[in-house]
C-alpha cells in the first residue's frame, strides 16, 4: 500500500487540512504503519524555541487517523475519541521531527494506535497512544 499514487492522494487531502498547515509530509503508509515527518517551525514551538506539546499531538494523532483511514470500509469515517501523551524531550526549532505509528489493534469499531516521535538526532520526543472511533457511512 505503500504506492506513490496513495501516499501523494493521502498527502493531497491533507494540505488544506491543518495537518499541511503544520507541514506534517508522510513518507510511508502500510496498513499496520504510517510515518511522516516535520519541520519544527517558530510558529510551531513555545519559549525556548522549542516544539510546542500541542503541535506533537495534533502531529501523532494525524498519524493515527491516516494510518486508520488506511484501513476504512469504503464510506467509513474515523474520529479520535482519546489521546494520551508522554512527553521526554524537545525538539528545537529549525529541526525536523519524525513520526513512526504502529498498530496495536484494528478493530470493526476502534483502531488504537501508538506514535513514537523522535527528534532528528534519533531521540525519543513523546509517545502518543490513541483510539480512533470508527463510524459507519452515512
Amino acid at each position: 500500500m505503500n504506492d506513490a499514487a496513495t501516499l501523494a492522494a493521502l498527502q493531497k487531502q491533507l494540505t488544506p487540512l491543518f495537518p499541511g498547515l503544520m507541514g506534517v509530509e508522510l513518507t510511508e503508509l502500510a496498513p499496520d504503519r504510517v510515518a511522516a515527518r516535520m519541520t519544527v517551525r517558530p510558529d510551531l514551538c513555545t519559549v525556548g524555541d522549542t516544539l510546542h506539546g500541542g503541535a506533537i499531538m495534533a502531529f501523532a494523532d494525524t498519524l493515527g487517523a491516516v494510518g486508520t483511514v488506511l484501513n476504512l470500509s469504503p464510506g467509513a469515517r474515523t474520529t479520535t475519541t482519546d489521546s494520551a501523551t508522554k512527553f521526554i524531550a524537545g525538539a528545537p526549532v529549525g529541526s525536523v521531527v519524525t513520526g513512526e505509528c504502529t498498530a496495536f489493534h484494528r478493530g470493526r469499531s476502534t483502531m488504537v494506535w501508538q506514535t513514537l516521535v523522535r527528534s532528528e538526532s534519533g531521540k525519543l520526543c513523546a509517545v502518543v497512544t490513541q483510539t480512533q472511533l470508527v463510524l459507519a457511512g452515512r
